[in-house]
């Protein structure tokens, strides 16, 4: 559903992007923590605007998204990522190989049961001290489907924030900050944001 969601809706999502908004004016918070020419992750990139073409102008970025119609757009919008089409739950790159994974509005499209193995995961393929920055629920939602959002069904997955900040530090992230950031879509909903760096434990 979230698939063929994003590449039915391509275009209209696209036009609701905007670098002047609350959630994209955190982006900084993390690229000012990155050594030049960083190696990062946009997991679960979109069209790539403005969050990939942002991170790319400064670092060596790659982007990935399952939705193919997504990708063909960030070719055309970011010629110097790296982007292609796969599914951020089942990467597979070596460990460290990132300074940083950045994952807007896509970790609460996969089923909350499936959070943690995707975390442990960006956990892995972060450098020691790697940073990761991440739209997480605010609230406690199972499952949920909307049948027309921007013109096509979609689906959601998420625990609430509480829950979130929980399961990031056992895993092995410090948490550097939090923030709650409304929804430009639905002025009824939020969004949860983590900043948090793969903590590394002394010998």
């Amino acid at each position: 559903m979230v698939r063929a969601g994003y590449d039915a809706i391509a275009a209209e999502y696209l036009a609701t992007r905007s670098d002047d908004s609350d959630d994209v004016r955190l982006l900084p918070e993390l690229m000012t923590r990155l050594p030049a020419g960083a190696r990062v992750l946009d997991a679960g990139c979109g069209a790539g605007v403005p969050v990939t073409k942002m991170l790319s102008e400064h670092f060596d970025v790659t982007g990935v998204d399952f939705s193919a119609t997504q990708i063909r757009l960030a070719r055309k919008a970011v010629p110097r990522a790296k982007v292609f089409c796969a599914d951020i739950a089942a990467l597979n790159f070596p460990d460290g190989s990132f300074d940083a994974i950045c994952a807007y509005y896509s970790l609460i499209h996969i089923p909350r049961e499936e959070h943690r193995a995707v975390l442990e995961n960006f956990l892995r393929m972060l450098k020691p001290g790697g940073l990761v920055l991440a739209t997480m629920g605010r609230g406690d939602t199972p499952a949920s489907v909307e049948e027309n959002w921007l013109g096509a069904p979609m689906y959601w997955s998420h625990f609430d924030a509480a829950t979130n900040l929980h399961m990031f530090q056992a895993i092995g992230f410090q948490i550097i900050w939090s923030r709650v950031v409304a929804d430009k879509l639905d002025v009824r909903a939020a969004h949860f944001f983590i900043l948090a760096s793969k903590h590394t434990r002394a010998n």
